[in-house]
């Protein structure tokens, strides 16, 4: 995990003051494809290995020097993140200790020590969509420069995750409105996810997002995904009334919006983008995680044949 590959030149950048403080990481959907399991487990709590896809998240946002995180979770989900994160769990310590097992609970610390995570609960007051969680965590981000959001159904795999490569593009362009990360994707999956098209006369400046295009009509092979650097001002877009496809509050609506009158960036990810968004991707970014990060990874081969 990134906590474990982080090089010198890493944690230096971990340890400087940046203009991006703050992040807000969203997990309070139904996550109805993964019922049962689901009513009582957040979706962003199953495991990659030993450790929730959460944490995966959260690192990589500590890799990127982020001094506080926001978790937008379901009522049901808060207590379990706050355990998660906060709960130190000093019987199992102390059992340990006296076992002489005293470097298990290792892992457990660096969950403790990470910077300070703030578990909050959607607004039920606002409509369904991926844009109210951010919403819901507003009054914490609103007198920031800027701050990270990043859909905990989005894996990235690799030493430089993108939160670093936000927070970095962005001191180079502070005069954007927002930065959103993209991935290629093929030619027969462009219907399946939000492509992106540029402004006329240029590379890397969006102009809007197409939703699920019709294969052929596609502006190119570029998908985005839950990985965003955004200002303030996106919260002038992210308004109740202002739902888009489905009735639903939709965050790349906002950032498109912002693409209107000022300038949004798009950058390709340096690492890998999965989606574990339904139990088939889950399960293909889990054994890649396992593949990468884990000890027994060498031996997935000749278990799966």
């Amino acid at each position: 995990m990134y906590n474990a590959v982080l090089h010198t030149d890493e944690r230096v950048f971990m340890t400087t003051d940046r203009p991006v403080r703050k992040a807000i990481i969203t997990d309070a959907g139904f996550a109805s494809r993964y019922l049962p399991i689901t009513k009582t487990v957040p979706k962003g709590m199953l495991p990659l290995g030993n450790c929730p896809i959460m944490q995966f998240v959260v690192e990589e946002c500590v890799q990127a020097g982020i001094q506080e995180i926001i978790i937008v979770a379901t009522p049901e989900g808060k207590p379990v993140y706050e355990d998660y994160f906060h709960n130190s769990v000093i019987r199992i310590k102390k059992q340990l200790e006296t076992q002489g097992k005293l470097d298990r609970y290792e892992p457990v610390q660096q969950v403790l020590d990470f910077p300070k995570i703030e578990v909050i609960t959607q607004d039920s007051s606002l409509p369904y969509g991926n844009g109210s969680p951010v919403v819901s965590a507003q009054r914490y981000v609103e007198a920031e420069e800027a701050f990270l959001v990043l859909y905990s159904d989005d894996v990235v795999f690799g030493e430089r995750g993108d939160a670093r490569t936000l927070v970095e593009k962005y001191e180079q362009h502070r005069d954007a409105a927002a930065i959103i990360m993209a991935q290629p994707v093929s030619a027969e999956v462009v219907d399946k996810y939000g492509i992106i098209s540029f402004k006329q006369g240029t590379e890397n400046e969006l102009d809007t997002i197409i939703e699920k295009p019709d294969k052929g009509s596609e502006p190119s092979l570029l998908a985005s995904y839950g990985r965003y650097l955004v200002k303030p001002t996106i919260f002038e877009h992210l308004i109740p009334h202002n739902t888009g496809k489905d009735g639903e509050l939709w965050t790349v609506d906002a950032i498109t919006q912002l693409a209107v009158a000022g300038k949004v960036l798009v950058e390709r990810t340096q690492a890998e983008w999965m989606t574990t968004g339904d139990p088939e991707n889950y399960f293909h970014a889990h054994l890649e995680y396992v593949k990468r990060y884990e000890k027994y990874g060498s031996k997935l081969s000749e278990w799966v044949g």
